[in-house]
Order: C-alpha cells, then structure tokens, then sequence
C-alpha cells in the first residue's frame, strides 16, 4: 500500500492507502505484492474491454511511431479522420460530426459553449442560460461544474461558477415550466444523463420522458445536450441511452468507454445543420485545447470501436447486465439497502438507514467510503457517491464492471460486496 506523503505523486485523495497496481487482465488488477482486485466499476466506469487487450495498445504503439501529435488548429490526419468516420456510424439521426477532446469534462465545456455560441451566430444572443438536472454531473471545469448538481463539488469554488436553472431529475413537467417561466428566448440548452450516472445511482427515466424532452426542446427552439459520457459507449447494453427511445438529441457527448481507458479520450457529436451555423459565421467553434483531434488517443478510439463490434460486446453487455441485475436482487435483503437500479452493466445500490422509509444515513456516518474501503480489502473494487438524497446526506455505490465480465465474476461481484456491506454495519457500530 502507497499513501501521500511517501511519494512524490499528488493523489487524488491524501488520506487513503492505495494498493499499486502493476497490469490487468479482463475484469481484473494486480498488485505489487500479488493480489488480485475484482474491478466492479471499469475504474471510473470506463474499462468497458476489460484490462490489458493487446490489440488497442498494438493500435496506439503503431500510430505513435507514425505519428504522435499535430495540433489540430491547421492540419488534419489519418487517424482523426478514421475515428470520427467510425463513431458517427453509431450515432443516431443526423449526428455527423466528431470534435474530439481528452476528457468528458472539457467535452461538456465545449458542448455548453458550442450551444451558447450556436445562438449568438444565428443572432440571437439573449439565448444563453443552461437548463440541468438535480441531481446531476457533468464534470469538474467550472461550466462543466456549475451545470452538476453535486453540492460537496461546488462548496470550494462559489463565486467562480455561473447560475444555472435546475429541475427534478426526469420530471418532464418540471421542465416545461422551468422553460416556460426564465422564456425561452433566454435558454441555450438543456443538458442530462440519458440514464443517470453516480449522482443518481442509475437512475432509469420513465417511459416517454426522453421523447417528451425531445418535444420541449423542439418547441421552445432550446438545444438538448446528452451527455453520455458514462453510460454511452455500450455501457446500458445499446451503444447510446437513448436508443431505447428512439430520441435524437441536438448535440450528444462521449467519453470514458470510447477509448475503453487505453487512452484519453472524449467527443462532441454534432449535425452538419450546426456546425453550418458556425461555417456560415465566424468560421470556428471558440473552444481550443492542445490535444484534441491526438492522433495516438484517436487511434486507441478506433481501435476501441472496432474491437466492441468485432467481438459483439455491446450485446454481450445486454445479456450480461440481465444476470448482474438478477443476482443484485438479493442485495434488498439487506436492511441497509434501499434500491437497486440501472440498466445494462451499470447499476447503483442505494444506502440507507432504514430501509422502510429509505432515510439516509447522516453524512458524518460516511457509509460510502467506509465501505469502499471495506470492499477493497476483500479486493472489490467499486464506486462511491454521496449526497444524492439532500444535496449532503445520500450513500450509494456504483457497479460498472467491463463488457467481457463472466457468470462467475458477477457471483464474486455480488458476493464480495454483501460481505463489505455487513462489514461496514459491524465497523461503524463499533465506532458509534
């Protein structure tokens, strides 16, 4: 185990012990003394392939001693040319063009200023207000940050971060009259999770939501913004969320599994009719950043589309995501256990202190990361998330494991965390 200060490396987290990881395999890492971690969320729900497939990093090694970096700024190249062909034969509708980036952050930043300067090209500069989702994320860049409901976030940087319009997670009225009240001419885009990220636990829309959001946004002349950074890519068991519904959003965002976590790697997906506005206009998307378009993270994209179709992942996670949710049914009977939800291999176990009225433990109790810790030491890997009941109190955790998961690891999954989540109870009522 590895802990700050005996390193030179400025972790993410300053009071934790992190095993050091030396390769993976599958739906599995490695440590330095031998140990073997199950990795039940993909990381941060990105190893969609699972660890160490050859192919991607045979892909990147042969683009880099072709061509590493160019800056996108004034040329172009293979490799972008290939991945942005291959993604938008997956993407719904008229979405046609790929802006790719290096992280579902600056994607999000890009997409909300590519809304607000789509209106200000057309002439209608008033129209710059964003409509978001409580509870939500959308990333950590302060655009991207201000449209997140997510409270612990935000605390530090009040001040730095712009006023945006929130309504209830996947209440489409609440929408309409959000909309309806701030006057449409004064709203850019509505952005949200197709199906909810950690900030909900998975939370799955009602039926007719989506397509009644389509109709909102139409209505009111307000770009909608899908942000499928976590759960796109297959992750849900369709490549996009919104295939169920049959829903084409204006602008849709990728990240995370795109390039399966061998490289950095997120996207804007726009239709021809915008990205016109911006031809027609000025001339350029005012968003620039040194790596987007990389030709090596470009490679590891296409790479990572090819090889989902080529081995059928995507329906294997379908199929897949079935068992995980059967065999998490079994969690409920757990009495700190108040929900189970998703869909595909992405699924939220919501924490509670009573399960008979879903009360949340009082966020001084910290269940969320207690347990991580407990799951880590019977080498579970999961994700924790707080504050979605209040905006301060709210437990859950985060499953997410990769594509290629098997039956048996599902078992270990399910097993391993019942035991990390009795463990958890026994610990804190030593301490309380």
């Amino acid at each position: 185990m590895t802990h700050y200060p005996e390193t030179s490396v400025f972790f993410r987290k300053l009071r934790w012990e992190y095993p050091r990881i030396t390769h993976g395999k599958g739906s599995w890492v490695y440590d330095d003394a031998g140990a073997a971690y199950l990795d039940a969320c993909g990381g941060a729900f990105v190893s969609n392939l699972g660890h160490g497939v050859a192919d991607i990093g045979d892909a990147m090694a042969a683009q880099a001693r072709k061509l590493a970096y160019v800056s996108g700024m004034t040329v172009t190249h293979d490799a972008v040319e290939e991945f942005a062909e291959e993604l938008v034969k997956l993407t719904p509708g008229d979405l046609d063009k790929v802006y790719p980036l290096s992280s579902g952050s600056d994607a999000v930043e890009a997409a909300l200023k590519l809304a607000r300067q789509y209106w200000a090209e057309l002439g209608r500069p008033s129209k710059q207000r964003i409509v978001a989702l409580t509870p939500s994320y959308h990333g950590n860049t302060l655009l991207a940050l201000s449209a997140s409901a997510r409270e612990h976030y935000k605390t530090m940087y009040e001040g730095w971060l712009v006023d945006v319009i929130r309504v209830p997670a996947y209440d489409a009225d609440a929408l309409q009259t959000a909309i309806t009240n701030a006057g449409p001419d004064t709203i850019a885009a509505f952005i949200m999770e197709p199906v909810g990220g950690s900030s909900t636990g998975a939370l799955v829309p009602p039926p007719g939501y989506l397509r009644r959001v389509r109709e909102i946004c139409d209505n009111s002349s307000v770009l909608f913004i899908a942000d499928e950074i976590l759960c796109g890519a297959g992750r849900t068991g369709t490549w996009s969320a919104l295939e169920p519904d049959g829903v084409v959003p204006d602008l849709q965002v990728f990240g995370k599994g795109i390039a399966g976590g061998f490289a950095p790697l997120a996207a804007v997906v726009a239709p021809t009719r915008i990205v016109d506005a911006f031809a027609d206009g000025s001339g350029a998307l005012n968003h620039a950043q040194t790596f987007s378009h990389h030709a090596v993270s470009c490679a590891a994209g296409t790479a990572t589309l090819r090889y989902l179709k080529q081995h059928a992942l995507v329906e294997r996670c379908a199929k897949m995501g079935k068992r995980l949710h059967a065999k998490l049914a079994r969690l409920r009977e757990l009495p700190q256990v108040g929900a189970v939800r998703g869909r595909g291999l992405l699924a939220g176990i919501e924490l509670v202190e009573d399960a008979s009225t879903n009360a949340p433990f009082p966020r001084a109790v910290h269940f969320a990361e207690t347990l991580t810790r407990a799951a880590l030491d019977v080498h579970l890997i999961v994700w924790p998330n707080v504050g979605h009941a209040t905006g301060v109190d709210g437990d859950l955790v985060m499953l997410a494991p990769p594509f290629v998961v098997t039956d048996d690891e599902i078992d270990q999954i399910v097993d391993r965390l019942a035991t990390a989540i009795e463990q958890t109870v026994k610990q804190l009522s030593v301490r309380t």
